[in-house]
């Protein structure tokens, strides 16, 4: 199934989506990798979060610089475990939607099935055509982390598959079964 996301992704948006379902993300989303997510965290009783996490979508992902007439260059996804020790929390405080490319461990989709929060796949390798689809960019917060600082991205019909869903059902758990040898 096909489904058209509008941000923000409320957690009773995402727990309706199921592993499997395609989606096409528009409105605002936000980029960071682990250094933004160790920033925040380690921050956020002194200094509080720079964006708000209420129901928000993150990109694991550090964009390229944009070329003329462009609002950024590739950007495509960052391997998601490296996230995995912030993630948890993350999603306590609000994050709703992940989005990346890779296995989560099983400390975050716990966290996902408590909360209600999902993981969407974006295709590795084809990050030029994933910025086909950012109207803007702009630096967020962190800007001395330069690919890593957050980027707020304005995206319309974003795509990627949901991966792993609020009930914890996993396509990386589930779908290499199909295909695999028994020699």
């Amino acid at each position: 199934m096909e489904i058209s996301l509008k941000t923000p992704v409320t957690r009773e948006m995402a727990r309706k989506l199921r592993a499997g379902d395609r989606v096409k993300i528009s409105g605002i989303i936000y980029t960071a990798r682990d250094a933004a997510h160790k920033r925040m965290l380690e921050n956020r009783e002194k200094d509080g979060f720079p964006i708000d996490l209420k129901d928000s979508v993150i990109y694991f992902a550090g964009p390229s610089p944009a070329k003329p007439g462009e609002a950024v260059g590739s950007i495509g996804p960052t391997t998601s475990y490296r996230m995995d020790s912030y993630s948890p929390d993350m999603i306590k405080y609000g994050e709703t939607v992940m989005i990346g490319k890779g296995k989560r461990s099983s400390e975050v989709v716990e966290a996902m099935k408590k909360y209600g929060a999902v993981y969407i796949g974006a295709i590795g390798g084809a990050g030029a055509l994933l910025a086909s689809h950012v109207e803007k960019c702009r630096v967020a917060a962190y800007e001395d982390l330069g690919a890593e600082a957050i980027h707020e991205l304005v995206v319309k019909d974003f795509p990627g598959i949901v991966i792993i869903d609020s009930e914890g059902n996993n396509l990386y758990e589930t779908e290499y079964l199909k295909y695999r040898r028994n020699d």
